[in-house]
């Protein structure tokens, strides 16, 4: 196995708030070489200069770069800015956000996109949430026409990522209206592979419809009853299969996960990343 594989992991492992100063220092000794920034993903935080010029002392000091940035969902973390509110107050807050990381982006000369969640149809709702679904893509479309030339003009494409229990129906709608060089997806396994009230799992079947449009990666395992953030082989995600899906797609990149200290895995830091990286060096082992 090549001990010099790049990989990318999660900033976030253990929290995503606070200083991520000792996240970055022991990512970095566990032999991990680019992040995916997750600090502050459900949150309304605006990163000032002064922020993103220490954060890009702290990559050089600990030799790391930066993959891919998690746009802020600050609805899933109870705040109004929101770039798919129906309200335009919030919707255009909503942009601001993502112009700002996508900024952020730019400044720390990110490697790959910014990953967005976005609203999605789950399979068990009731067919009354329906409409208020559409009002939501409705004012996300408002704000990618204000958003896509900024990302077009950074050189910084959008990932749209897929959901629990997800039945890709707005993913569908949205890549057949945007750009493929500027929104593809940011596949999420731990969240494919998430049976939903009597629902299996099907997300990579989803995926395997769209190779093409594969621009970002959130890798992570579970058992199939939630959203586990566990390293591989922890759960019951299908690596072989996937992996193979990820070297005929269009994806570019260094593979990426994004884990959590949870049981049944280590549960202190360094021995969480050293268990995570070794597991993590095997996926990116299979052909």
């Amino acid at each position: 196995m090549n001990d010099n594989v790049p990989l990318a992991v999660a900033t976030d492992f253990n929290g995503s708030g606070g200083d991520s100063e000792p996240a970055l220092r022991q990512i970095a000794e566990a032999g991990f070489t680019h992040l995916h920034w997750c600090h502050q993903w459900n949150t309304d935080h605006l990163y000032s200069d002064w922020e993103i010029a220490r954060i890009a002392g702290l990559l050089r000091r600990f030799g790391l770069k930066l993959l891919d940035i998690h746009g802020s969902d600050a609805c899933a973390g109870g705040a109004l800015r929101c770039w798919y509110s129906t309200d335009e107050t919030y919707r255009r807050a909503g942009v601001e956000l993502v112009v700002n990381r996508l900024r952020m982006h730019a400044m720390l000369r990110g490697e790959g996109t910014l990953m967005m969640h976005i609203p999605s149809m789950h399979a068990d709702w009731s067919p009354d949430a329906r409409p208020r679904v559409w009002r939501n893509v409705d004012a996300l479309r408002r704000s990618l026409d204000e958003i896509l030339p900024v990302a077009r003009g950074l050189g910084i494409p959008l990932a749209l990522e897929n959901m629990p229990g997800d039945t890709w129906e707005v993913l569908d709608r949205l890549l057949d209206e945007t750009p493929p060089d500027l929104v593809g997806i940011c596949y999420d396994s731990g969240h494919a592979n998430i049976d939903v009230q009597g629902h299996p799992a099907d997300g990579i079947e989803h995926l395997e419809r769209h190779l093409d449009r594969l621009q970002a990666l959130h890798l992570h395992d579970n058992d199939g009853t939630g959203d586990q953030h566990r390293p591989p082989f922890y759960g019951t995600v299908d690596w072989p299969r996937l992996v193979s899906d990820i070297r005929r797609s269009a994806y570019p990149r260094m593979l990426s996960f994004e884990l959590a200290m949870r049981e049944p895995c280590p549960t202190e830091p360094a021995a969480f990343l050293a268990d995570a990286f070794e597991r993590c060096r095997r996926v990116a082992a299979l052909p």
